[in-house]
């Protein structure tokens, strides 16, 4: 089963993967840039389906009225109501399954980008899966742990014996970020001020960018729509919650997170902006209203050019 997901996986991951290595090559060889522009390139490809995304939703808005209205006159017959609901829909122009499609398709990119990140081995360097699994047997590590590959280039790097191939090719990589080693993970400490390590910046920094972004978030929402409910215990819950899982995964996994929070949230926040529901609803509205001006217009023309041929 495990190999299936993998082979299906790749259909995106290789293809994405020869990006990820492009961007490694033009930025030095350095990991963390590689990520960080890459984050970049793939959320700015992913806004028309995100765009698309809210405009299907404003369609549903916009016909929730009539939708309410044909559950109170054929509630009781579901097929009947079925059959109106659809044609509400084809005559309104909107896809029942529009506001779905868009997340069917970022949803297994995502994925995918989660994998290249956190799986170099086999996708920036190259290495084969035989090689990685002998590795992992011999670290005694956890089939299929997602952070497996991270650990080994750890144990690679600190002890080269380990694997030539790897150290050979590791020379070509810089798994570094300012100093820090992204392989490695940051182990917390209750005693802060002893223990304090430079890597915990990571999961604090993953933390920092999701509640920055959270608070841009929620008050855009706030002023494009007043009425939106308050979402203040998500917008805690999920940044303490990276920072957590950000003590317990590599350090490449949580600067990955940071850089995702901070560049998706922005441009999330900005189609938020300019595509938000009360103007899209808006807009829709004027030209429902130019449009019935335009055919009275004509209907209009029409009777005065009938008048003036009598």
């Amino acid at each position: 089963m495990v190999n299936k997901l993998t082979w299906l996986f790749n259909i995106i991951n290789i293809p994405l993967s020869y990006i990820l290595n492009f961007f490694s090559g033009i930025l030095g060889n350095s990991f963390a840039a590689a990520v960080f522009v890459f984050t970049i390139f793939i959320n700015l490809a992913m806004i028309p389906l995100t765009i698309k995304g809210q405009k299907a939703s404003v369609g549903q808005m916009r016909i929730k009225p009539k939708l309410d209205e044909l559950k109170k006159k054929y509630g009781d017959d579901k097929q009947r109501y079925s059959q109106e609901m659809q044609k509400l829909y084809s005559e309104e122009k909107i896809s029942m399954g529009g506001g779905c499609l868009p997340l069917l398709i970022r949803l297994p990119i995502m994925l995918s980008i989660y994998y290249l990140i956190t799986q170099p081995l086999t996708y920036l360097m190259n290495v084969s899966s035989e090689t990685i699994d002998k590795l992992a047997n011999t670290l005694k590590l956890a089939e299929g742990s997602y952070t497996r590959e991270l650990t080994i280039i750890d144990a690679v790097a600190k002890d080269n014996s380990l694997s030539t191939e790897i150290a050979s090719k590791l020379e070509s990589i810089d798994f570094s970020l300012f100093g820090l080693d992204l392989t490695q993970t940051p182990q917390f400490s209750i005693n802060i001020f002893n223990d304090f390590s430079l890597l915990w910046l990571i999961p604090i920094s993953a933390f920092a960018a999701q509640m920055f972004t959270s608070l841009i978030s929620m008050r855009l929402q706030k002023k494009i729509n007043p009425e939106a409910p308050n979402m203040g215990c998500m917008m805690y819950s999920m940044p303490i919650i990276s920072l957590v899982i950000g003590f317990t995964v590599p350090a490449g996994v949580g600067f990955y997170w940071a850089c995702s929070s901070l560049i998706g949230g922005l441009i999330q926040s900005g189609i938020q902006y300019y595509y938000g529901p009360q103007k899209m609803l808006a807009n829709e509205r004027a030209k429902e209203i130019v449009t019935i001006f335009e055919n009275e217009k004509k209907y209009i023309d029409k009777r005065l050019a009938d008048n003036s041929d009598k």
